[in-house]
């Protein structure tokens, strides 16, 4: 039974598992990234995180078909690396996988992410049976996978999929991380929901997130309660992120025609509080016949999708 590691790179913490070739979990572990300490340190931990998981395992590294990357920010697929990790500092034109194939001996393939997380939803999760798809995570900002007649779309430069910066504003819009004003993500992330909460609060609006937050900062988590909880200035937040969202993604759905819209990240474990009016206002704004191809669901694999889909980028 062929078997390989795959490995979910964040700002916070690595996940790192054994996954067969049927996609099962057989070993998993994590890890903190600890970037303060350098890119060097978080690359002999993984080495470390390996090793303990052909120790645990029982297993050599021959007995590894392959180790597959996910990291958040730009990558160099063909050459295995990592160009510019935003959230990871200090990572800039990092050779990982020819730092680890050196390692081990093992074949390593590197991808952003988002798109590793599409490739483990494609073949096990909500994309099951779909030959074209949009994967789509909403957090901090929001990225997306694409595949389009059963392949994941890299594109000529291996930047395909920056949905989150579709544009909303022509006429400016909010500031983006990305350094342009009025992108999806600007107006639809969990940043965007803080600072509408915050907006709320100023305007003199009772809200039981603030008496959730009981003085502390507001997070997109405490307002995603609150709306659960029944607050209506809570799902009014959500209800208009899931608007902009939809309004965004009726621009992918045009273009694209997908018959599958996977949505993921920690944003959406709202679940209908922002899928409903996403789809509301997709299938308003979608033209009739792409729009009426395509449905809307919640990812399936939650925190496995990334390590899954990492490690299967060795024969994608």
């Amino acid at each position: 039974m062929a078997q390989r590691i795959g490995i979910d790179v964040g700002g916070t913490n690595v996940k790192i598992a054994l996954v067969s070739d049927k996609g099962k979990i057989i070993y998993s572990n994590s890890i903190p990234t600890r970037a303060e300490m350098g890119y060097e340190y978080t690359i002999n931990s993984m080495k470390d995180a390996i090793r303990d998981l052909l120790k645990e395992t029982k297993m050599k590294a021959s007995d590894i078909e392959g180790i597959g990357f996910g990291f958040p920010g730009q990558i160099d697929c063909k050459k295995g690396v990592v160009r510019l990790a935003p959230n990871i500092p200090g990572w800039v034109n990092v050779p990982i996988a020819s730092i680890m194939e050196k390692e081990f001996g093992i074949p390593t393939r590197v991808d952003n992410d988002v798109r590793t997380a599409a490739l483990g939803e494609l073949n096990y999760g909500a994309g099951v049976g779909c030959e074209n798809l949009v994967c789509i995570t909403v957090g901090t900002g929001i990225g997306s996978g694409l595949v389009i007649n059963g392949k994941l779309v890299r594109g000529a430069d291996n930047a395909a999929g920056e949905i989150g910066h579709i544009k909303l504003n022509m006429q400016g819009g909010p500031l983006c991380g990305c350094g342009d004003r009025g992108c999806l993500e600007a107006y639809a992330s969990g940043p965007s929901i803080v600072a509408m909460a915050e907006e709320y609060i100023r305007g003199g609006k009772s809200t039981k997130f603030r008496e959730m937050a009981n003085g502390n900062p507001i997070t997109p988590y405490i307002v995603c309660e609150a709306a659960k909880a029944g607050d209506p200035v809570a799902q009014r937040i959500f209800n208009i992120m899931g608007e902009y969202i939809g309004i965004g993604m009726a621009s992918v759905v045009n273009l694209l025609n997908p018959e599958r819209i996977i949505v993921g990240g920690g944003v959406a474990d709202a679940g209908d509080l922002l899928l409903n009016p996403l789809k509301e206002t997709l299938h308003k704004r979608a033209m009739k016949i792409a729009g009426s191809a395509v449905e809307v669901v919640p990812a399936q694999l939650g925190n496995t999708a990334g390590v899954i889909g990492a490690s299967l980028l060795i024969e994608s």
